[in-house]
């Protein structure tokens, strides 16, 4: 087992300065660069690997304090390194962070550290990129955009604008000492939203939460984490969302030693659960009339997952225990029954307004023809119809498991593999260039063979 306690990379000041020019150049050094580090070097294929902080900062500074994988360890892992803890645990923030950090030494990763990429634009009448960062210029023949899928943290134009009201994106969030005292209404009940409204529920916050369309699958069933359950019925490789379901968030939570996520509970625990957030004017904020229905179609989510589950067993006549608590609901609490439309927010004692409302990416630095007209990239599997430029990390990449750490995995080997086959191409001389370097070989041994 590889010590994850070890100090981390050092800084640029610390390393040999790379020369100018490199094959191939990975902007980022999060679970996405690593990987695609690993299957270059075990292609031949020379790169460096640039990361404008440290090794999955987002790790350690981009989330809060208490945050854990939301897959067990033996799931959210590479094939290479397994976690030093208990399989079926989840792994906290800061030990992913140093799960990668031991990764990369590991493979030895030509990693530099505190270097920011700043623009990438395509040279003109010859090969490859002009890399500027903020240690100088690099010349690139191939770039690969491994940032990930959270660049940037967006709050909905409809937030408020009222200075009483402390207003954060989760990605600010760290712990409820860190608000001001008073409720706390939370905007957003993906995985996010949902563990940091459940971590001030119980450190004593009143809490309102705002529930939009999600999936909801269960912690485990049958004895099964759902990531073993989303693998074997194929879920993870499915290669293209289900139409209209493309932007729905996922209810999932490792908190805890990892629970199934019911809002019904949650109510009952005393959050008050309202609608997704339609706006505000004057202090008040308005949801709209959907918050049963929302639950209803998470439900329709979690049982059947169930029954594909059962389906499952039967088929393959596993030995699995029955679990019919599973599938009993709660009652329906009073804030589903009489659904909250309008909440004043200073009679409700609301101080602070978290936005769990997900990221966009951002590759302003990235000036190349990849992009459609709403700014998405265009690629297949990665491979941008900008030729060498290379997308990883990303939702979708090439299946539902992209930007998961184990999807991202193998998603940078195909990109890798392309790679190497495009070298291969380059390396290739027709009859005439072979028989002038042959021609080369020759004269040259002549010449030393009339020196002695």
């Amino acid at each position: 087992m590889t010590d994850l306690t070890r100090t981390a990379f050092p800084t640029p000041s610390d390393r040999t300065v790379e020369p100018t020019h490199i094959d191939t150049l990975v902007v980022g050094a999060g679970q996405a660069g690593v990987a695609m580090s690993e299957h270059l070097t075990a292609q031949g294929v020379p790169h460096l690997v640039l990361e404008k902080s440290r090794i999955a900062e987002a790790w350690r500074t981009g989330r809060w304090d208490s945050l854990v994988a939301n897959g067990p360890a033996w799931h959210d892992r590479f094939p290479g390194l397994e976690f030093n803890i208990d399989p079926d645990a989840f792994a906290p923030k800061d030990m992913v962070a140093e799960y990668f950090e031991a990764y990369a030494r590991k493979i030895n990763a030509p990693i530099r550290t505190g270097v920011e990429v700043k623009k990438v634009v395509r040279n003109s009448g010859r090969p490859g990129f002009t890399v500027e960062t903020s240690a100088g210029v690099f010349e690139a023949n191939r770039v690969v955009a491994a940032t990930g899928p959270f660049q940037r943290p967006v709050i909905p134009a409809i937030a408020p604008h009222d200075e009483r009201l402390t207003q954060l994106h989760s990605a600010d969030y760290r712990n409820p000492q860190q608000l001001p005292e008073g409720a706390v209404l939370v905007v957003g009940a993906g995985s996010s939203g949902v563990q940091i409204a459940d971590e001030l529920n119980r450190a004593g916050r009143q809490v309102y939460l705002s529930v939009g369309a999600h999936d909801r699958p269960p912690r485990s069933y049958r004895g099964r984490d759902f990531c073993w359950w989303l693998g074997v019925l194929g879920e993870w490789d499915a290669e293209i969302p289900r139409p209209g379901r493309e932007h729905v968030t996922i209810a999932v939570s490792g908190a805890h030693g990892g629970r199934t996520i019911d809002f019904r509970e949650l109510a009952h625990q005393g959050i008050t659960l309202v609608g997704l957030t339609k706006g505000f004017a004057d202090g008040v904020a308005t949801f709209q009339a959907d918050l049963a229905d929302n639950l209803a179609r998470g439900d329709e989510n979690y049982l059947a997952l169930l029954d594909a589950a059962d389906a499952y067993i039967a088929r393959n006549g596993l030995d699995l225990p029955e679990e019919p608590e599973a599938r009993k609901r709660l009652p329906e609490p009073e804030c589903v029954s009489n659904p909250i439309l309008e909440l004043n927010l200073a009679e409700a004692g609301v101080t602070t307004i978290i936005w769990a409302t997900g990221y966009a990416v951002d590759f302003s630095w990235l000036q190349v023809n990849a992009f459609d007209a709403n700014g998405k990239p265009k690629h297949q599997r990665g491979v941008s119809s900008e030729p060498g430029i290379y997308f990883l990390g990303l939702p979708w990449l090439s299946r539902r498991g992209s930007s998961f750490i184990w999807g991202v995995w193998h998603d940078a080997k195909h990109i890798a593999d392309h790679i190497a086959t495009q070298r291969k191409y380059q390396a290739y001389r027709d009859a005439a260039q072979r028989q002038a370097e042959t021609a080369i070989e020759p004269n040259a041994k002549v010449s030393t063979l009339g020196a002695r």
